[in-house]
């Protein structure tokens, strides 16, 4: 007999424990990392208890998230679908609005240039599609490709 143990699955991790582990791989925001730990079943009251203590420390910081986050990912994507991936993360539309404000025109004209440039010889409305899908506005689209509105 198995006596007084529990069968069907192991113990919650410690939420502050696993938390650490993974601020430690990368950078999340507070609502991502909520979900995750909800994810590896920790109580909601440890999970609160948890954030509250990486805040403290100075671990978890949405606006230093969206920051990096901005920085990182618009190496190839545009404004548009950055702001969809920090939505989606959680981050907040005041955040995200503040992270990407410091994002300049013409590093957004350098990164699709670079897009495009991956694409030698392509038909130009395929490299326009391609970088729209990407998060890029047609203003920034047209700059990138030299596009002209004049006849």
């Amino acid at each position: 007999m198995a006596g007084s143990r529990t069968s069907g699955g192991s113990a919650p991790p410690d939420a502050f424990e696993a938390a650490i582990r993974l601020l430690g791989q990368r950078p999340h925001g507070e609502v991502e990392l909520r979900r995750k730990l909800a994810q590896r079943r920790c109580p909601p009251e440890e999970i609160d208890r948890a954030l509250v203590r990486v805040h403290r420390l100075g671990y978890l910081d949405d606006a230093a998230f969206a920051r990096a986050m901005v920085a990182h990912r618009s190496r190839g994507r545009g404004s548009a679908l950055i702001a969809a991936e920090l939505a989606a993360r959680g981050v907040s539309r005041q955040l995200a609005g503040e992270a990407l404000a410091g994002l300049t025109e013409a590093d957004q004209v350098a990164a699709a240039r670079r897009l495009a440039a991956a694409l030698p010889g392509a038909d130009p409305r395929k490299v326009a599609a391609r970088l729209q899908r990407r998060g890029f506005t047609p203003e920034i689209i047209r700059a990138a490709l030299e596009l002209d509105d004049e006849p």
